[in-house]
This record gives structure tokens, sequence and C-alpha cells, in this order.
């Protein structure tokens, strides 16, 4: 704009002062080896002026090609972004139907023009992984990590859900690692955490990353605290595993009070006691949590433990029986401890009582043996026969 307003203003200027200079136009001579160019004043205004359209002239079209050839560009890379939109849409439903090779194909061809080249690969990826390609799994995984640049974290955790899908835990446990450092309260992170760390038997670290699980509610509370007991029990069974009886003890003393008070806890410490075989320190727990308060869990394992004590074990039923009443599993269990004193009269009562409360196929089979020992072989029969037929109803009922 301001070139051809400049020549406007010399046009103008050559207008008004032409006529005065005419008569006084000057000599201009331009001297070289070989030649002399003579002219007016004049006449080298006019060929400055004439050169300097034919430049304007040159630069215009110059302009307009290069202009032609952008908006060419511009409209082939438009064309590539529309198709990439087009194909990803075409892949989501693809996926939405399982076609995982379609959906590798499609997402991949104009996977470098479409609006999110990452997501793109990242899906590509899952869905090679789907077919089984691992080569071109983790093709698409370094080329999602290439134009992700800074942003890596989307694509490290496609990684580990790929890996824990291939089977490859430990691998996929050290990503976890490196994840949670980096995002400690992502969702997707701790959820792979959970997966990586339950299979590579991490329980430890599983328990570190709980209060992080509480603070975003990725489970309810009940899901925590089954999660929890999941870990502390496969503490125990690495214990066991590795020092057997000593070892499960010793780790038993080293956890908190709190913990050691849990009754689900103290349920699978006797369980892996009893498989120990040592029955004297599983009694020991059982009896001491019954001492601050009743629950039939642990009512439960007492036929199962082979005491060289059982008149510890019938006291603190007794005292159960004072302390909560006569229920049908603390006289059953009674019962049971008394037959494997030779008790046979004091059990068949307990078991008669169990039976008052309600009907029981192994109570019934149980007061049938004791009948048996005390020679009363027709009343032994009929409870045998009322324990059948309680059987046969309630697989009826079923």
């Amino acid at each position: 704009m301001l070139r051809v307003l400049f020549l406007f203003l010399v046009l103008i200027v050559s207008v008004v002062f032409g006529p005065m200079l005419a008569g006084h136009q000057g000599y201009v001579l331009i001297q070289t080896d070989n030649y002399n160019i003579e002219t007016s004043v004049t006449g080298l205004v006019i060929m400055v002026l004439l050169l300097v359209v034919m430049l304007m002239a040159i630069e215009w079209v110059l302009r307009h090609i290069f202009r032609t050839g952008a908006r060419t560009r511009g409209w082939f890379i438009g064309r590539k972004r529309s198709r990439a939109r087009a194909q990803t849409k075409a892949a989501l439903i693809k996926l939405a139907e399982g076609d995982y090779k379609q959906v590798e194909s499609l997402l991949t061809r104009n996977a470098d023009h479409a609006e999110q080249p990452m997501v793109n690969y990242l899906l590509a990826a899952e869905a090679a992984q789907q077919r089984g390609d691992d080569f071109r799994t983790n093709q698409y995984l370094e080329r999602a990590a290439e134009v992700a640049d800074t942003d890596q974290l989307p694509v490290d955790i496609t990684r580990v859900r790929i890996q824990l899908a291939q089977g490859e835990d430990h691998a996929a446990r050290h990503g976890v690692d490196r994840l949670l450092n980096q995002a400690p309260r992502h969702p997707e992170v701790l959820r792979l955490a959970e997966q990586a760390y339950l299979r590579t038997g991490a329980y430890n670290s599983l328990l570190e990353i709980l209060p992080s699980m509480h603070k975003i509610e990725l489970h309810s509370e009940n899901e925590l605290q089954v999660l929890r007991q999941q870990a502390y029990i496969g503490l125990m069974n690495q214990a066991m595993a590795a020092e057997g009886s000593d070892g499960l003890k010793r780790w038993w003393k080293d956890q908190s009070r709190k913990t050691r008070h849990e009754v689900p806890l103290q349920i699978a410490m006797v369980e892996h006691l009893i498989e120990c075989n040592d029955h004297e320190m599983a009694q020991e727990i059982v009896l001491d949590s019954l001492k601050r308060h009743y629950d039939e869990r642990l009512v439960l394992l007492i036929p199962r433990l082979k005491s060289g004590n059982l008149e510890r074990l019938e006291k603190a039923l007794h005292q159960q029986v004072k302390q909560y009443g006569a229920t049908p599993l603390l006289n059953s269990t009674l019962g049971q401890l008394l037959m494997k004193h030779g008790e046979w009269q004091q059990a068949t009562d307990a078991f008669r009582e169990a039976l008052k409360q309600r009907p029981d196929v192994y109570d019934y089979a149980w007061l049938g043996d004791t009948l048996e020992k005390l020679h009363r072989s027709d009343e032994a029969a009929q409870m045998r026969r009322k324990g059948l037929m309680l059987t046969l109803k309630q697989q009826n009922s079923e």
C-alpha cells in the first residue's frame, strides 16, 4: 500500500513540476568500460518509475502464485484431517463391535493428521494387543510416545495395561512403581497398581496405596476392607512358606495390636497355624479373642483344634454360654469337645439341646454316634434317620 502511495506522489510531482523543468531537463551520463549511456534527467526518472512498476508487478504475480500454493497445500491437509476424523469415528464403531483388525487399520491410516494422534496410536496398540500382535502393539506404543512429546502419562498407563493383559506382571509392576511417583492418586494408576501388586505378591506395596484409594473413593469401604484382608493373608502365606510356624508367629508378633485384634485376620491366622500343626498357638489366639468378644466364626474353629488341654476349651465354652446364652452353635461345639473326652452322656445332652433350638444334619449324625456309644442303637438309628430326612428335604428345596 505504501508503494502505491509513493508512486502516486511521484506521478503528482511529475505532473506539477514536469512542465516547469521542461526547458531545464539537465544531462545524465552513465559511462562503463564499453558503453556510454546518455539521457536527460526526466528520461532517467521515467525509466526508474517504469522499473519500480515492473518490479511491483513481478512481486504481485509471485505473491499470488505462492498464495495459491499455500491454499492448495492447506486444502490437501484439511482433506487429510477430515478423512482422519471420519476414520476415527468409524474405528470407534468397529471397536464397539469387537472388530479389532478394522479398528487398528482405521486408526492408523491417517493417524498423524488426527485431532489427537497419540490417542489414535494408543487405541491401535490396544487393538493390536487384542489380536495378539505383540510387534505392532509395541510399534504403536513407540509411535504414541513420539507424538505425545512431554505428555507421556497416557502412554505409560496404556503400556502397563497392555503388559498386564499379556501376562507380563513383573514388567507391569515396574511400570506401576514409576507411575505412582508421577501420579500417586490417579484412579487408573491405582487400579493398575492393585492388579500388578496382587499378581506379583507385593502385598506390602498394596497396603501402602490403600489410603490413596480411600481418599479418592476408588472402592467402597467394604471392598477396601476385603482388599486389606487379602493383602494380610497374602503376607501370612509368604511367612508360612518361608519359615513355617515360626515365621508366622514372628510375623504376627510384628503386627500392631489393632491388626492382631481384627477377627477376620485372627481367623486366617488360626487356620494357617492349624495347617502348620501348631494347635497350641492357634488355641491361644482363639481363647484370647473370645475373652474380648463373642464371634461364631471363632467358635467354629474350636472343633478343629487338636489341643492337649481340652479342659480350657470346655471352660471357655461354658463361660460363653453363661455370658451369651446357650446358642445352638455353643451347644453343638461343646458336644463335639465332650465326644473327644469320651463323655458320651454329656455330649448327648449337649447335642439334644442344640437340636431343640434348630434341626441340623451334623448334630443328628453326632447324636447318633454318642447314642451308639451308650448302647442305645434303636434311638441312634432314629436320629440318623431324622438326619437323612433333613438332608433330603434340603436337597429338594434347592
